[in-house]
């Protein structure tokens, strides 16, 4: 099944000062994106008979014309294959990693890596410099790109995979899952195992961190139990010594929390730390659940439940998603909705009236 997901028709942008229309021209006046267009003209197969009469008809208003010195220079592609994540020591991305050089396989393309910082201007910034180095591909961490980081994307002239998530409005290509359901399931658990005053504890809160806090609330709303003073966040890198602290402080405002969804691993094992320290029994007390389900999960005492993210699969597929799109293979499906496993472990029994 293939997915053409485009934007509203809109007015199109200013020319440039030769006066020449340009491919984002087209595109905006067609209501699509600019990969879409590029992929219309070099091959109209690729796109559906609607989506060309669009084009076709965009480019006959504004005269556009291909610049065959462009078409050129932007065919003399490097070996390399960039690829932009928000951070080099976080465990979830080093699996991302790990499955991107497995997947490479055989192949002669080179991966070049760039760390964002969770920064949307940083992330820009790399994809100047990346696009100036003329790359075969982009993979790129997240959904939520800035205007100028999306505008640099959907004019890269390169087959662009976005990872780590699944929305309706992809630039090119597509592979992750969704958060929110994420942590809508593992509240949805809790909530089944008797427990009526979860927490959610969270850090950094970048937009997958929203979406994942969007879950639990949705969950405990459908269920009449969502409670504003049950929710403690902070912009702060997680850690678990944070995730005690955070814990602590959601304990002196709210001594009856019986459960705890927690944006990550690292938190989650920081509250089952501040429970061990305050004498609060897990699970007969209060039932931890973390997000991405690490190693330490289950090795924990008593072992924690957790949300398993596909990571390294999303690494892998997503380089032979770009592999093949190199090559010119047909793209079958450009959205892949891995999913996710709610692993369920000692750290959230049902709790005993």
């Amino acid at each position: 099944m293939t997915f053409e997901t485009e934007r509203p028709a809109t007015k199109p942008k200013s020319r440039r000062a030769s006066g020449r229309p340009t491919l984002s021209d087209v595109a905006n006046l067609a209501g699509v994106g600019s990969i879409t267009v590029s992929r219309a003209l070099r091959d109209p197969s690729r796109v559906s008979a609607e989506l060309r009469e669009r084009i076709d008809a965009a480019v006959k208003q504004l005269g556009y014309v291909l610049n065959p010195n462009a078409r050129a220079l932007a065919s003399v592609r490097s070996d390399v294959i960039g690829v932009l994540i928000p951070s080099m020591t976080n465990n979830v991305f080093a699996d991302v990693l790990r499955g991107i050089h497995d997947g490479l396989g055989a192949s002669t393309m080179q991966i070049q890596f760039g760390n964002t910082h969770y920064s949307a201007d940083e992330e820009e910034r790399l994809l100047r410099v990346f696009l100036g180095q003329h790359p075969s591909a982009l993979i790129v961490s997240g959904i939520d790109q800035s205007p100028g980081a999306r505008e640099l994307l959907e004019n890269a002239g390169c087959p662009v995979v976005q990872i780590m998530e699944v929305g309706d409005d992809p630039v090119d290509m597509m592979i992750g899952f969704s958060h929110r359901d994420g942590g809508n399931a593992v509240t949805r658990h809790l909530i089944g195992t008797g427990r009526r005053r979860i927490a959610f504890i969270g850090a950094r809160m970048d937009p997958r961190s929203r979406r994942r806090l969007a879950g639990y609330s949705e969950a405990m709303r459908e269920a009449g139990l969502f409670d504003d003073c049950l929710v403690t966040t902070t912009p702060q890198p997680s850690s678990a010594t944070l995730g005690s602290e955070l814990f602590t402080q959601a304990l002196s405002r709210v001594p009856d929390i019986d459960g705890v969804v927690c944006n990550n691993d690292d938190l989650a094992l920081g509250v089952l730390f501040a429970c061990h320290r305050h004498g609060v029994e897990v699970p007969g007390r209060v039932g931890i659940a973390g997000f991405n389900d690490h190693e330490m999960m289950a090795a924990a005492f008593p072992s924690i439940t957790s949300i398993r993210t596909p990571r390294y699969e999303i690494g892998r597929r997503a380089v032979v998603m770009a592999l093949a799109a190199i090559a010119g293979a047909p793209v079958s499906e450009r959205v892949l909705d891995l999913g996710f496993e709610l692993k369920i472990r000692e750290s959230t029994a049902p709790s005993v009236e």
